[in-house]
């Protein structure tokens, strides 16, 4: 069913103040790798239509604030961290992390616009090498401790997508799709790839495709959707499933690793995604990582210099599906078939989530107890089982999938 244009702005407007931006705040969203504030003490941040500065005081405090000084606007990126604070560099004046104007130097000491010019601030946290902001209403509910962030049994990298140039919900609807990864992925890699090294991948995601279903799951800790595909040829599989965790969140298995997916939107027409893999160690026994080791790969766009796009890795496939939609994609024109169930119940659960924030109730999926935060389990055991084991470990499965899903080149 297409939708009417303003059903589609309610869906995909994220700024301040919007039903959909309204909704999205109620989330904790992922920012930045960790390491970027280790190596640097300050960052631009956009995020939901807002302008702000991510920063690092000299005690190794967090602040969100947003960029324009209140004073005369000029922008505290270009500021200076101090111990307990970032000081704006065109008149001094200085906000703690928590956004308190605590210096403005040449006024009054009993001046009042001290008062007025505390900013607000966004709660910041890091788990697992990454850094989430949450930027609604307080109290903020707990940051989820999803499994494949604290387990314990394994390893943990992070890979930075280039910023995509399209609204964050044609990446998430991606997710609710279980057949485009014949002919984006399949055919595609046959086509642009190299065979010989991503034989494993062509063979998965080549054969038929059988049957596939969806699952709308309200489990305790976790609101989304799970699609299960049924594949048949020489490989036969059903898979586990794996869930699209509401509102813009993927978790993918990928050969040996699970992999999950931040989409977060960077205004209406811009996209940032961070994965987070982790890698299971083989024996399962516990692995000593620190978050300060977690390593961190940034992937170039995905554009040529002739403009046209490199097709032969997973994300940039991806990327050019989304991207050729448009900045954002008109859904009252759009054929939907029955294999777009998926992406059906996605808009209407999201827009039920819109109705019941804009109704004074607490969205899906948000955490509040701590009992159930301990570690939130996903069931996603492992992906490409069949693929995996009848491949390894000679077969170039490693080496494969890893090249065409990974930090190096792929999805």
């Amino acid at each position: 069913m297409a939708l009417a244009p303003e059903v589609n702005r309610l869906l995909t407007q994220v700024g301040p103040g919007t039903p959909g931006g309204t909704l999205l705040r109620r989330y904790w969203m992922a920012v930045a790798p960790e390491a970027e504030l280790r190596a640097r003490t300050k960052k631009r941040v956009r995020i939901l239509g807002e302008d702000l500065v991510l920063f690092r005081d000299g005690a190794g405090r967090y602040g969100l604030i947003p960029e324009a000084c209140p004073h005369r606007h000029a922008s505290l990126f270009y500021g200076f961290v101090e111990n307990d604070g970032l000081r704006c560099p065109y008149h001094g004046w200085k906000f703690d992390a928590d956004g308190t104007c605590i210096d403005q130097p040449f006024e009054p000491a009993d001046s009042k616009l001290r008062a007025l010019a505390c900013r607000t601030a966004y709660p910041v946290q890091s788990l697992a090498g990454i850094l989430f902001a949450y930027l609604g209403p307080a109290p903020a509910p707990l940051l989820p401790r999803w499994e494949y962030l604290v387990r314990d049994d394994g390893t943990r990298s992070i890979v930075v997508l280039p910023e995509h140039h399209c609204n964050w919900l044609q990446s998430q609807e991606n997710s609710h799709d279980p057949v485009h990864t014949y002919h984006l992925h399949g055919r595609m890699m046959q086509e642009h790839g190299q065979a010989e090294v991503e034989r494993a991948a062509i063979a998965y995601f080549l054969r038929p495709i059988e049957n596939y279903s969806f699952e709308l799951c309200h489990e305790s800790a976790w609101s989304g959707i799970r699609k299960v595909r049924a594949f048949g040829g020489d490989r036969p599989e059903v898979e586990s499933g794996h869930p699209a965790i509401f509102p813009n969140i993927l978790v993918a298995p990928q050969g040996r690793e699970i992999t999950m997916h931040w989409r977060v939107p960077i205004d209406d027409e811009h996209t940032r995604i961070i994965w987070c893999e982790f890698t299971p160690a083989a024996g399962g026994e516990s692995v000593s990582q620190r978050d300060e080791d977690i390593p961190v790969t940034y992937l170039p766009h995905p554009l040529r210099p002739d403009g046209e796009y490199d097709l032969t890795t997973f994300p940039n496939q991806d990327l050019m599906a989304w991207e050729t939609q448009g900045p954002i994609v008109d859904r009252s024109t759009e054929l939907l078939g029955a294999s777009d169930k998926g992406i059906l119940m996605f808009r209407k659960l999201l827009r039920e989530q819109i109705e019941r924030v804009q109704d004074g109730g607490e969205p899906a999926g948000v955490i509040r107890d701590g009992a159930l935060n301990r570690i939130i389990e996903l069931s996603v055991s492992r992906g490409l089982s069949n693929m995996t084991q009848e491949l390894e470990p000679d077969d170039g499965v490693t080496a494969g999938m890893r090249s065409v899903f990974a930090s190096a080149n792929g999805d």
